[in-house]
């Protein structure tokens, strides 16, 4: 049977697909608006699957806050192409309205909210990714509870964004922090909230590598002390590179060899444990300065060096942070 361009129309604009998988849908339909949507349904869902392995490591991410709830949210693809379009965008942004309204605490929530033309949000998401011929995924859901959260997407760009809760309304502070957020990327608000996990981890990091280092120092001075410069040996391809030069000979590097074992079992079996245990835990300090937000060294005060929070202190004694949320497609 024949289609019109005002029934192509009608469901173009009901479903968001192409003209050419609308015309195909309606046809096969013969049609029938219903049936049609549902082929187009399928196809989202086959195409879904078979680009189930594939990285989704573009897409949109966005956040907002209303009435004291505020959420970040991120709509994976595939390509920035797909993640810059309009169409793309809106859908995301419908997401995160439909999850702010409803008070979402968890992404498994989201998927099963109804927008507002009558789609479930894994349908719509599915359906999309039928149209582009992308794999699509929701992820990155974070929210904050409350009153006093400012909210930061990253140069507009919708791939980094931010939330800050502050115990008191301090709009204009609250945006520098977000700021501070995105740049500085925190682990954790401050050092009793860290995760033990990643304490452990960081101090066992530490540990290995003052072991290392200390390896490396004993044995590069007995290669000096030798009359070799440890530079010239300090791996399999300087040597091999060097002797090629003219640099070193081979019975240097077979010296040199001879050393860098001998020393390395030496040194690791008479380490001193408490310098070790010492300055790993000073790495761990360091790593903490680093990485709690209330510890780091703010960006945006003006231009004298200060924590964040020794700049909240010089802007309101009374003022905190209560909690931060951050989410980013970026690689860092």
């Amino acid at each position: 049977m024949a289609i019109s361009i005002d029934d192509i129309k009608k469901l173009r604009a009901m479903t968001g697909a192409g003209l050419a998988d609308v015309k195909k849908a309606l046809t096969e339909a013969e049609g029938d608006f219903d049936k049609a949507k549902e082929l187009l349904r399928e196809r989202g869902l086959a195409i879904a699957a078979k680009r189930s392995d594939r990285e989704t490591s573009n897409g949109c991410v966005l956040t907002k806050a209303v009435d004291g709830f505020a959420a970040i949210i991120a709509l994976k693809c595939e390509t920035d192409f797909v993640a810059n379009g309009a169409d793309f965008i809106a859908l995301t942004q419908s997401i995160l309205d439909a999850a702010i309204a409803n008070k979402c605490k968890t992404i498994d929530e989201v998927k099963e909210l109804t927008l507002a033309d009558g789609q479930k949000v894994q349908d719509a998401v599915t359906q999309r990714s039928g149209i582009t011929g992308e794999k699509m995924e929701l992820d990155g859901y974070n929210v904050l509870e409350g009153a006093n959260v400012e909210v930061y997407d990253h140069m507009g760009k919708h791939t980094l964004c931010t939330m800050v809760q502050t115990n008191k309304p301090a709009a204009e502070i609250g945006h520098k922090l977000a700021m501070q957020v995105a740049a500085m990327k925190p682990v954790a608000l401050n050092a009793e909230q860290m995760p033990q996990s990643i304490l452990d981890e960081e101090y066992n990091v530490a540990v290995q590598k003052t072991k290392e280092e200390q390896i490396e120092k004993a044995v590069a001075a007995a290669i000096k002390k030798a009359g070799i410069n440890p530079a010239h040996v300090d791996s399999e391809d300087h040597m091999e590179s060097n002797m090629a030069k003219g640099w070193i000979t081979a019975e240097d590097v077979a010296k040199a060899k001879e050393i860098i074992a001998r020393v390395s079992a030496e040194k690791a079996a008479n380490m001193p444990q408490q310098m070790i245990e010492n300055i790993a835990k000073g790495r761990v300090q360091k790593f903490l300065k680093e990485n709690c937000l209330v510890d780091q060294e703010f960006q945006f005060g003006d231009g004298d060096k200060a924590t964040v929070a020794q700049w909240l202190a010089q802007q309101d004694k009374e003022l905190a942070i209560s909690d931060f949320k951050r989410f980013t497609l970026v690689a860092e």
